[in-house]
């Protein structure tokens, strides 16, 4: 039997159907509304630079231009909605995964308890009941709260003293859970405190847990290869996923199909039976993504099937850069057409440069849609004015 085969331009506009891109950004952006665009994307990263808005606050602006940094404090503080873990990063989750990531827990603390142990300074386990009967005690706490009379090192990003370590620790294997964010400084409590009981009591089996992995994942990506379901949540092995794409394929629950890059080149993959039904092409909307976007976040992916070469430069010397610090991408439709350095300063929006990607033409209507998502951007952060660069567009 032959293989499906799935163009490039249907694709995008697959992937950026299920990824909240192909429909315009309208919505309230606050509450179950918002709990349902995060629940439709799986996760959203959290990041803390910080140059015009934070990534996941961008994230969801992306999908919902009335959403406001706040209606995701919500989620997490008030609501219960969402929980705070790691899936290939820190992220905001829908509290109804919670239940898969117990065997996450169970990975991470007997990993981490290995790893760790000649990896960070001192004896952090020896710290972890300290820390435990601190918070049992006398409530939420932050990193700065523990271990004051203990060395610091010397002070880089990861020199943690033992009872930041062991903090971490307890927050990684399930035993303390994230309560709130003061600004972006994570306080933590018991898990017990903070995760309904629900959620806590539901207690899947392994199998279980792999065959929610693998088929949220392959709902979310549209087509994906077994290695890409399973670093999806970053919950299950490679191995096991590809075992449950072999019985799936087995049993006829999902279809191989073969998926064309933006050169023509096929790239064998797996998909939902109807992968190929309604597939309409996406609005065409200009939109300034974070570079944290899910859309771009595995950067093969995006090159593959959108011609798009991006790489974050922060940690490249100034006169090495190609672009700038922190640029942002910028999608029209379904098109990657450049990207953009901007940063808040005070209340300004400063466009410092626009680079198109190669064939793009940057015509008087392209500038006048850039323009104003430029001005919708300023107005979610703030901002009384923008501010262009001499010759802003290279």
């Amino acid at each position: 039997m032959s293989i499906p085969i799935l163009s490039n331009t249907q694709a995008r506009h697959v992937f950026l159907h299920r990824h909240g891109l192909s429909s315009r950004p309208s919505g309230a952006g606050t509450g179950a509304d918002l709990a349902a665009v995060i629940d439709d994307l799986g996760f959203v990263q959290l990041d803390s630079v910080n140059t015009f808005a934070r990534a996941h606050d961008l994230i969801l602006w992306s999908r919902r231009q009335q959403y406001r940094p706040i209606a995701l404090q919500n989620l997490l503080q008030q609501d219960r909605a969402v929980f705070e873990h790691w899936t290939h990063d820190a992220a905001a989750i829908p509290i109804t995964s919670f239940p898969h990531w117990r065997h996450r827990f169970a990975r991470d603390k007997a990993l981490l308890s290995r790893r760790w142990k000649d990896w960070r300074r001192d004896d952090f386990m020896s710290k972890t009941q300290e820390v435990m009967n601190r918070i049992s005690d006398d409530g939420p706490c932050t990193s700065g709260q523990v271990g004051k009379d203990e060395s610091r090192g010397s002070g880089g990003w990861w020199d943690w003293h033992p009872s930041k370590t062991a903090l971490e620790f307890l927050w990684r294997s399930g035993q303390l859970s994230v309560v709130r964010r003061d600004g972006f400084t994570k306080v933590y409590d018991l898990t017990e405190r903070v995760i309904p009981d629900a959620y806590r009591a539901s207690r899947p089996d392994l199998q279980d847990t792999i065959n929610w992995c693998c088929a949220s994942a392959l709902s979310r990506l549209g087509f994906a290869t077994s290695g890409e379901l399973a670093a999806f949540w970053a919950n299950i092995t490679p191995a096991e996923a590809k075992a449950w794409c072999a019985a799936a394929l087995a049993e006829g629950r999902i279809m191989a199909i073969d998926v064309a890059g933006v050169d023509g080149k096929l790239r064998r993959s797996f998909a939902w039976p109807d992968v190929m039904d309604n597939i309409a092409a996406p609005a065409k909307r200009l939109r300034i993504l974070s570079p944290f976007d899910p859309a771009l976040r595995d950067r093969k992916r995006a090159e593959r099937l959108f011609g798009f070469h991006y790489r974050i430069e922060i940690f490249v010397p100034a006169a090495q850069r190609k672009y700038g610090y922190y640029v942002f991408p910028v999608m029209e439709g379904d098109q990657m057409i450049g990207r953009i350095d901007m940063k808040r300063d005070n209340d300004l929006l400063r466009v410092t440069a626009f680079w198109p990607e190669l064939n793009v033409q940057m015509g008087a209507g392209r500038r006048q849609a850039l323009q104003a998502e430029l001005l919708r951007a300023a107005r979610f952060g703030g901002c009384s004015d923008i501010v262009f660069g001499d010759g802003w567009i290279k």
